[in-house]
């Protein structure tokens, strides 16, 4: 085997794709990262500018060339507004998608989406509550359309603050108020950080970064929880599930068909329809075995959590799965996908899909999904995969799939624990469970594929701390064995009786990426039982591989709410010392937590047990020295 390959994942399934793959002549994200080295200095510093076309500007980092732009921003400005522009895209993102299912509801409600219904009515009735609608004499469908209005409302400007802000403890809220950063309106936060930052408004970092912290609030206690409390309640709140990951899912003898991006909306109809007798005996006709649906990325793991849905991998398994020539058809939605794809599937049989009004792709055809067509799309889809299906020329499935066990919801982790949180919270205080921390995002070819997510896993559970994670962070501990059904040996004694007890891995897969939410929750639901704050528990976050804006702004409603919070590669920032200092240190002054940075996974897991056994001997809790 190549070195090369193993440098660049630690894969079996990614090494001999990648050896396929260049065998086949068949450019991969590893290959176009090379071919941009050496990256912009500038750029990687945060230190140019093209907001205006008084520009482009930059700074010289040595002090030698220009310290300001034209306009006069100097690097701390310059620095700021590009991170806090970051924050409000990936806010956006987050949000937009918890909107279209807003939208789903809502065409649920008025009778006017066939193949979706509410699949979680408890649910439904519980967050409707805490919108202030009451149940009493009202249908299910009712109780939709009054929610869905409710919801549309945090997206505007009507409000003083969001609805779901209530669910924070009172001692976070209170540090919320007092720097004025409780989000008032989904939209308007993203909007306003925008206008902040065009040229000749907000023109103090300081300013503007505690802007970046509202805008990121109202992506975590706003659009990405609405959008995971919607998707429960129109495709069902998660329970635990068996399930398999790696390429290995994929199947010879059947018709593969993947999906890929983050909407649960197209998928779920996907899902449907690769039940459907009659496209069943369809694909038998063909000479199929079956239909295989997989997943990659979230919408994968949206599928995963709800119905064990096999994943075939994360972001940059995306190329490579294509190479195994498997795959039948790749259905896309958005966020996250490579424009790459259309050219890589051109090398082989495979049909790609988007489906999103907001998402289209080179080399792909467009079939846009909407509430009252997706049923219909999507057998469609299905019927024309099953038909590719004999188009097929050499297949190559490497490696046979790893078992694991998804669906952590917060209703599954507290229903484990007898519906209240005590029992974690006395592991907790006798030390057997020293902590929990939240890996979270993408991965990213500057690191080594799964490498930061798996060490930093192995060494945290084998140290009795907790993992739960998301995203493409959860397919890499997957993929390593951590949610085995007897993964509990990997962990230190104290954990793994808990696991043992209770009978799940010590890393609880809680979903996509805008599932970071229930982290959020578990960690409220902790801090109220305890009557402390998010900030005093012996809790992390960290994003040892991420790449995306959306990871920024996830790492700034973690922090934002209390959770110190450990990334792997630097954000683009360090043009400013003084917008790093703030980061890194300043903000534990602020909110009660920092960033740090650390990408190497071993001195990340140091870090982070540090910070818990500071936390803990903080709460009075028996604290060891690490």
């Amino acid at each position: 085997m190549n070195d090369t390959y193993a440098g660049r994942t630690i894969t079996r399934d990614g090494q001999l794709l990648l050896e396929k793959a260049e065998k086949d002549r068949v450019e991969t994200v590893w290959d176009r990262f090379e071919n941009q080295l050496p990256q912009c200095g500038y750029c990687e510093m945060g230190l140019s500018c093209r907001i205006c076309v008084m520009g482009p500007c930059r700074i010289d980092p040595f002090g030698e060339g220009p310290q300001k732009g034209v306009c006069g921003a100097d690097a701390d400005i310059i620095v700021a507004r590009n991170l806090c522009r970051m924050i409000a895209a990936g806010a956006a993102s987050h949000s937009d998608h918890g909107r279209d299912l807003i939208e789903v509801l809502d065409e649920v409600a008025k009778g006017k989406a066939a193949g979706y219904r509410i699949r979680d009515a408890e649910k439904l009735k519980r967050v409707a509550s805490e919108y202030g609608i009451s149940s009493d004499g009202k249908d299910d469908l009712k109780i939709a359309e009054q929610l869905a209005y409710a919801m549309q409302e945090d997206f505007g400007t009507r409000k003083k603050a969001l609805t779901l802000l209530r669910r924070a403890p009172a001692k976070r809220r209170q540090v919320w108020d007092k720097l004025g950063i409780a989000p008032r309106g989904i939209d308007r936060e993203t909007a306003e950080m925008m206008h902040r930052t065009h040229m000749g408004v907000d023109n103090n970092w300081q300013s503007l970064l505690l802007q970046a912290l509202r805008n990121a609030l109202s992506d975590g206690w706003g659009g990405s929880m609405i959008a995971t409390e919607l998707s429960d309640i129109l495709f069902g709140t998660p329970k635990p599930a068996t399930t398999a990951v790696n390429v290995g899912v994929l199947k010879k003898d059947q018709v593969n068909i993947i999906v890929h991006g983050h909407n649960p909306v197209v998928s779920e109809m996907v899902l449907l329809a690769c039940r459907s007798e009659d496209l069943l005996q369809l694909a038998a006709s063909k000479g199929a075995a079956g239909i295989n649906l997989a997943g990659v990325c979230c919408t994968g793991n949206e599928l995963l959590m709800r119905s064990g849905v096999a994943m075939a991998g994360n972001h940059l398994t995306t190329e490579l799965v294509l190479t195994t020539g498997a795959v039948d058809m790749m259905i896309v939605d958005y966020q996250c996908i490579m424009p790459s794809l259309g050219t890589v599937a051109a090398c082989y049989h495979t049909r790609m899909v988007s489906t999103s009004d907001k998402a289209r792709f080179p080399g792909m055809e467009h079939r846009e999904f909407h509430p009252d067509n997706a049923a219909e799309e999507a057998r469609a889809l299905v019927k024309e995969a099953i038909e590719n299906f004999t188009n097929r020329g050499e297949v190559y499935i490497p490696v046979e799939p790893v078992n694991a066990v998804g669906g952590f919801s917060v209703e599954t982790i507290l229903g484990a624990l007898g519906g209240t949180p005590q029992p974690l919270i006395d592991a907790l205080k006798s030390g057997t469970i020293r902590g929990a921390v939240g890996i979270v995002g993408c991965n990213n070819p500057r690191i080594r594929q799964d490498f930061g997510h798996v060490t930093l896993a192995k060494r945290l559970i084998e140290n009795d701390i907790l993992v739960v994670d998301t995203g493409c962070a959860a397919v890499a501990t997957a993929k390593a064995g951590f949610k085995a059904s007897d993964a509990a040996q990997m962990a230190g004694p104290g954990l793994r009786g808990i696991c043992s007890a209770l009978g799940i891995p010590p890393v609880l897969h809680m979903g996509s990426c805008v599932d970071n939410v229930r982290i959020l929750v578990l960690a409220s639901a902790l801090a109220n039982a305890l009557g402390t704050d998010i900030s005093d528990l012996p809790i992390a976050g960290a994003a040892p591989e991420w790449y995306s804006e959306k990871a920024v702004a996830i790492g700034a409603y973690f922090v934002a709410s209390g959770v110190y919070t450990v990334l792997g590669p630097m954000p683009p920032v360090t043009g400013s010392m003084n917008v790093v200092k703030l980061l890194t240190e300043g903000l534990q002054d602020v909110v009660g937590a920092t960033f740090s940075v650390e990408p190497d996974p071993e001195k990340a897991a140091l870090a982070i047990r540090r910070h818990i056994e500071e936390k803990r001997r903080g709460l009075g809790l028996p604290a060891q020295k690490v």
